[in-house]
């Protein structure tokens, strides 16, 4: 499993968690650990976007026919 599908998992982990929890302040803090990974799981897509396009473009070489210079 790839690291933003893992943490989306998380995410609705912690969204049931808040869904059963009894006392406000457990659903709260519940929501806000889905939020962060919901947050980990953007970063993560946005970052690794961001790597692939300053990747350094490597163009393919065309080998060259050491008799047609001759």
């Amino acid at each position: 499993m790839n690291p933003p599908d893992e943490f989306l998992k998380h995410a609705a982990e912690c969204e049931r968690m808040a869904k059963s929890a009894r006392k406000p302040e457990d659903k709260e803090t519940w929501r806000r650990m889905a939020e962060r990974w919901l947050r980990c799981a953007d970063v993560f897509t946005k970052q690794t976007l961001a790597a692939r396009d300053n990747a350094p473009y490597r163009r393919a070489r065309t080998p060259t026919l050491r008799w047609a210079h001759h």
